[in-house]
Parts: C-alpha cells; sequence; structure tokens
C-alpha cells in the first residue's frame, strides 16, 4: 500500500526554520521530520512513498538523491567528476529501505488539490491508499490503523486526537472566584492526527 506524504506547505509558524527549507527538513535529533515519518511507516512494513512537493521541493529530492554521500565515506575527483562510496559494513544497516515517487504538485495547491495530483501514481490495483502530512510525528500502529479501516469498510480513516490547550484553562464560580487553574490541559474534542486511509474511490 502506498503512503501519501503532503510536503508542498509554507509552514508560516516555523519560520525562523522554514525561511530557508521546507518545514519537512526541519530537524529533530539530527534527521528531518520527513525522515521520522517514512521510519515510522517503514517500521510496520509499509515503505512505498508518494512525497507530494511544493515549496522548496527541491531540497527534499536533494537530501534522499544525496543521502548515500552523507551516510558513507566518499572520494571524488574533481576533474572527471567519479565518485567512490567507501562503505562501511557498520553504515549498511543504517541504509534506508524507502521506494520514493517525487511529485511536484504545486507551491499554492491546498492538501484535497495535492492528493488528486498524486492519483496516477497509485496504481489502480491498490484498493486503499495512505495520506499523511510532512509534518507531522506521532507514535501510532499504523497496522492497527489499516486493519481498523479495512473493519469498517468506509470510504476513508482520519486518525483522532485530543489536542492539548494552547492556554491555561481557569474555572469561576458565579461570584466570579477562581476554583481552579489548569495549565494547558488535554481537551475532550479530537482534531486530525494527519495519519489517514483512503479507498480509491475516494477520488
Amino acid at each position: 500500500m502506498k503512503t501519501v506524504i503532503l510536503c508542498g506547505g509554507i509552514g508560516y509558524r516555523l519560520k525562523e526554520e522554514t525561511e530557508f527549507k521546507p518545514k519537512p527538513m526541519v530537524l529533530i535529533g539530527g534527521k528531518p521530520m520527513l525522515w521520522h515519518i517514512m521510519k515510522t511507516y517503514s517500521h510496520f512494513g509499509f515503505k512505498e512513498f508518494i512525497i507530494a512537493l511544493g515549496y522548496k521541493g527541491d531540497q527534499i529530492k536533494q537530501y534522499f538523491l544525496n543521502q548515500k554521500y552523507y551516510q558513507n565515506n566518499i572520494s571524488i575527483s574533481t576533474k572527471t567528476g567519479k565518485t567512490i562510496l567507501h562503505k562501511d559494513r557498520k553504515n549498511e544497516n543504517r541504509s534506508d529501505d524507502f521506494k520514493i515517487t517525487f511529485v511536484d504538485t504545486g507551491e499554492e495547491t491546498l492538501p484535497g488539490e495535492r492528493i488528486l495530483r498524486v492519483k496516477n501514481y497509485i496504481p489502480k490495483t491498490d484498493q486503499n491508499f495512505m495520506v499523511t502530512y510532512g509534518d507531522g510525528v506521532a507514535d501510532i500502529d499504523i497496522k492497527k490503523l489499516v486493519s481498523f479501516h479495512k473493519r469498517q469498510g468506509t470510504v476513508g480513516t482520519i486518525t483522532g486526537v485530543h489536542p492539548r490547550s494552547k492556554y491555561g484553562l481557569l474555572k469561576i464560580n458565579n461570584k466570579f472566584i477562581a476554583e481552579s487553574f489548569v495549565e494547558k490541559p488535554v481537551l475532550k474534542e479530537r482534531t486530525n492526527g494527519g495519519f489517514m486511509i483512503f479507498k480509491r474511490e475516494f477520488f
């Protein structure tokens, strides 16, 4: 099953980082956020990705095209351009096993349109495909999510999460006396957690 990762947004809320790079390339522990998301899916056996590119998308391509050079020692002839990769046995386990299709879906495109623009890269034989955002890292069991989606039989499944309030909440009585104050509590409502599965008929 293919996983579509939406990586086209500008990322205004991380402007100090995203002025120079796309949000999925912001580093967490020395690795891009996008890489962490892909490792989560590949851990559960889902290793085929379609990256819907937009803002500074070439930087995402460059990272994966040059990943082998970042992970190994290399020798380069500046005259001929010949490159020799000095692979080390200890680095062999560090190599990722991803199959990635990069699709330029435009800088101003909304998420639904980005999904539509990658339609031709999802084989017609695939009954389902997954979708997530390139800036949402989570501890989620993808296999359980897929099983749930198939049991439900719906066109789409969206993972709901309880968000945390951005503010401390104050409870007051009818005399305007504060009874309690909770710093940034988890809210009862759910928001889109970003891990989705759709049947092909979604299109």
